[in-house]
């Protein structure tokens, strides 16, 4: 029990210790096992987190959470057939045992069996109506597999998941239900979620707008310049939850993601334009930059998120698989990456030979509407899935996104929305530089700019 407490508090080590003492008292202690194989794995040991579950199954067979976390450590190291086979073991041994089924879903997902995820997690669902999380997963598999209308409906679950309820805010008034007629009310749309999710999300303001008379947009201060530019019939203003329960100054509300709930057909039927507007000065600014650094093509690149888990590993290419692309000759590549990309640029052009340019006065990072300037002015622009690809897809430069194929970000809620979108996917055990060998030969298709190919 202490240890269990040292590893809430994020004292893994002293929570081993713990363990390991509880062991040496009781050498059959399972459940002790099974425990130090949790926190081996939040410090990054999987192999020892494997044997550790194994230990505690060896003591007690019929240790369903010792499968159930195993599989979970087996499905992080890309082991996904015996994680399945984990997974299915646990609820063999535990047929009510929601998370294994939620787990085990996400599990199907991962290797595109989406109706058996599906099922599994209706099933999980069945025994826990109430538990948000299940939803959500069944949201993201219903839109992968295209049924579009019953996944958004899933997704409003969010907001009773963990992640999401702090977030909520708390207004008095009600929350606009995509059927009220509200021509002559005023619509508070509020951000949520990541950057990248308010710029593509974006993309449905005209729509709305269309509904009311007034609209208002709050969102993160960063995004003010570049999203007054582009919609220029909303309000767009910086977001302040200070005085939520007191504010009087809109009739409905709507949480930004749940517009594609309501708007996704208009997505669907009408020709996708450019949506963002950049400062036309700073894009022929960036133009006259680029050519001071070298000839077209000129390829923006972008190649991780600022955020990357175990978890979410699958959705980022390591840069040494960026080589085909990036060994292109006679290509003028520009850095996109807004953190944390100086160790990988000295890599790169260490490891790889090739020199990604980098405009220290731009902070990519903050300024967003001089990122989306530069993208306008560029020819191309490759990235895995990031804020980035739904910057240039919206600006209307050539976006060609490298996505694993089977994650949970590849549907109509993440996907980049734009006129000039190309999506190269990696299946979940294919080589990530086979993308960018495609990727590679899509631009060597441009026959207006001479490109060599070494």
């Amino acid at each position: 029990n202490m240890g269990l407490t040292l590893h809430d508090q994020g004292k893994m080590n002293e929570g081993l210790i713990s363990f390991n003492k509880a062991i040496s008292l009781n050498p059959n202690y399972a459940e002790a096992y099974c425990n130090m194989g949790l926190t081996l794995k939040s410090l990054g040991k999987l192999d020892d987190s494997i044997s550790a579950f194994n230990k505690s199954i060896l003591i007690n067979p019929n240790n369903s959470e010792a499968y159930n976390n195993m599989a979970v450590v087996l499905k992080t190291q890309g082991n996904i057939d015996e994680a399945i086979k984990a997974f299915e073991k646990a609820i063999l041994l535990n047929p009510n045992y929601v998370e294994a089924y939620r787990n085990l879903g996400v599990a199907y997902n991962d290797i595109g069996m989406l109706e058996k995820a599906i099922k599994v997690f209706n099933k999980a669902i069945t025994l826990k109506p109430d538990n948000a999380e299940n939803h959500m997963n069944l949201s993201f598999t219903l839109l992968c597999n295209g049924r579009l209308e019953e996944g958004l409906d899933e997704y409003e679950w969010r907001w009773k998941t963990k992640k999401f309820l702090p977030e909520q805010r708390n207004f008095n008034q009600p929350m606009w239900d995509g059927k009220k007629i509200i021509k002559n009310k005023r619509l508070l749309i509020w951000s949520e979620q990541g950057i990248g999710d308010i710029i593509n999300w974006s993309y449905y303001l005209p729509f709305i707008s269309l509904k009311t008379n007034y609209c208002i947009l709050e969102c993160n201060k960063k995004l003010v310049p570049l999203l007054q530019r582009s919609f220029p019939n909303i309000e767009v203003k910086i977001e302040n939850r200070n005085f939520d329960n007191s504010r009087t100054d809109f009739d409905f509300h709507l949480p930004m993601g749940s517009l594609n709930k309501f708007f996704f057909h208009e997505l669907l039927k009408n020709k996708i334009k450019p949506f963002l507007s950049p400062d036309p000065k700073r894009v022929k600014f960036w133009r006259k930059r680029l050519k001071s650094i070298g000839k077209r093509p000129y390829v923006g690149i972008s190649w991780k998120s600022s955020n990357i888990t175990a978890e979410r590993q699958h959705n980022y290419a390591p840069i040494s698989d960026w080589t085909p692309l990036l060994k292109l000759h006679n290509v003028t590549f520009v850095n996109l990456q807004y953190t944390d990309f100086e160790y990988d640029l000295n890599k790169i052009r260490n490891d790889i030979g090739a020199n990604i340019h980098n405009f220290d006065d731009l902070d990519h990072f903050n300024n967003i509407l001089d990122v989306a300037s530069l993208c306008a002015a560029l020819d191309f622009v490759v990235s895995i899935q990031s804020s980035v690809p739904l910057i240039s897809a919206g600006v209307g430069t050539s976006t060609k996104l490298a996505s694993w194929q089977h994650s949970s970000w590849n549907n109509i809620l993440h996907n980049p929305i734009g006129p000039k979108i190309k999506k190269f996917e990696k299946k979940i055990m294919e080589p990530w530089s086979k993308v960018f060998h495609l990727i590679a030969e899509d631009i060597l298709k441009n026959k207006e700019i001479g490109i060599i190919y070494e």
